[in-house]
């Protein structure tokens, strides 16, 4: 049996079945009822009929059976009559008879009494009923019938019309009912799609949204509530491990800068610059700590703009330092004037500079790292290092994810940041290998014009 995903394609191929089934049984049993209500008809017509003919049935002076029909009703009677009737004895031998050829209308052998037949005779089609008539104490058999051929006879036309001329209605009927279902039943479950759209809009940065319960149809309203409790199980659980994971961060800070402190009380030495590079590197992932748990809960505002040659500008500057300091290169190039882009800029200038620091660590000494503003909302990072090998290509923007476990100065917290910048502000990152050699780093983001005219 195929199986449908949808409820409605499901209802529907459901009623289309029913509707097929009621399109052949409905007017097969209405004909079947229209035919035995003219056939009781005609048989209470008939009845009716041979009780007239014998009450003029009458036994001679001689003891011979007569029968003396008035003027008037005899033409009906006869072979181009409404109606034929033949008198038999209980012999059957037949007694009286409408018919030319003085014959019985049915042998008697061939019917019961109070049976209603059907015979041909000529072109004319006979329904009729056998009754015993009883006169002066003797018994007699009397048979009547009708042509149902004659003009004055409309219930078998009407029989016969019913299907080619009426029943074929019950198909297109039943489609028009399929029609208005399928809109009663997309009404019904239009709470349903609407529930679905809110379940969508759900994430990390919207933990706080919930089904709506108030329209939902009895039979998924229980399933709506469970699902909605699930939700405020999964944001009380959420909530807990991002304010535990910003809190251990905070509370971190404090002791590091404390034997920071200690540290360059020490005396010069390769000890205490040891020392001094491992604080750095332990600062640098709590505060990679603090940004990932800021972001979980980030939200760009529709509003906002953020200079992208600024944001950039501000992270070269703001790395150049370290670049000195390693005895390598940083540049900012692309157009000098501002590039809007939808956006946070204290959110896109931690993007920026996690690429940056990121090009920094794998660029050899005596490198460079360079940093490009591409119209309308693209930001490309360059680096001369040993590139990206695809296979890595998707799993570095991970958390944690780390190539080399034995360098400490990278706990691939980095690149996740970018990743995340960039989900939450509608863009992307992508990263492929330069054919001069090293990486090329590319966050894309939404032009703020393009922001602007969807209005």
């Amino acid at each position: 049996m195929t199986r449908f995903g949808s409820i409605i394609s499901r209802i529907v191929a459901l009623h289309v079945l029913a509707i097929a089934v009621v399109a052949i049984v409905m007017p097969l049993a209405l004909y079947w009822m229209l035919n035995g209500a003219a056939n009781s008809l005609h048989r209470d017509k008939l009845r009716a009929q041979a009780a007239t003919i014998g009450n003029f049935l009458r036994h001679g002076t001689d003891g011979k059976l007569t029968l003396d029909i008035p003027p008037e009703i005899q033409p009906l009677l006869g072979d181009y009559g409404l109606y034929a009737y033949a008198v038999l004895d209980p012999s059957g031998r037949v007694l009286f008879s409408s018919r030319r050829d003085g014959a019985a209308l049915v042998s008697p052998q061939d019917h019961r009494e109070d049976w209603s037949i059907r015979r041909r005779n000529a072109e004319a089609m006979l329904f009729g009923v056998t009754v015993p008539k009883v006169v002066d104490g003797r018994r007699y058999v009397l048979q009547v019938g009708q042509d149902l051929s004659h003009r004055d006879v409309i219930f078998d036309d009407i029989v016969a019309s019913f299907l080619p001329r009426v029943a074929w209605i019950t198909f297109p009927l039943m489609l028009a009912l399929l029609l208005i279902d399928i809109l009663i039943f997309r009404r019904a479950l239009e709470p349903v799609r609407e529930a679905s759209t809110t379940a969508a809009a759900i994430g990390p940065a919207r933990t706080d949204v919930r089904l709506p319960e108030r329209a939902m149809p009895t039979e998924i309203a229980p399933l709506v509530h469970a699902v909605n409790e699930a939700f405020d199980r999964l944001e009380a659980g959420f909530r807990a491990q991002r304010d535990f994971t910003a809190d251990m961060a905070h509370e971190l800070r404090t002791p590091l800068t404390i034997v920071r402190a200690r540290v360059d009380t020490l005396e010069a030495g390769p000890l205490r610059d040891s020392l001094r590079q491992d604080l750095e590197n332990m600062t640098r992932v709590v505060n990679q700590v603090l940004d990932i748990a800021e972001l979980e809960s980030f939200v760009v505002g529709r509003e906002a703009r953020a200079d992208l040659q600024a944001v950039c500008a501000e992270a070269v500057t703001f790395m150049a330092p370290v670049a000195v300091a390693q005895s390598k290169a940083i540049a900012l190039t692309g157009p000098e004037q501002p590039v809007w882009v939808r956006g946070h800029s204290e959110a896109l200038f931690r993007a920026v500079r996690n690429l940056v620091e990121n090009a920094l660590r794998h660029a050899p000494t005596g490198g460079s790292v360079e940093v490009e503003v591409a119209p309308p909302a693209t930001v490309r990072v360059l680096d001369d290092g040993p590139g990206v090998p695809e296979a890595e290509r998707q799993t570095i923007f991970r958390r944690f994810w780390r190539r080399d476990r034995s360098r400490s100065e990278s706990r691939g917290l980095g690149l996740a940041i970018v990743a995340r910048v960039a989900e939450t502000h509608g863009g992307r990152v992508a990263v492929e290998n330069r054919p001069t050699g090293g990486a090329a780093f590319t966050l894309s983001l939404q032009p703020a014009a393009t922001v602007i005219a969807a209005k």
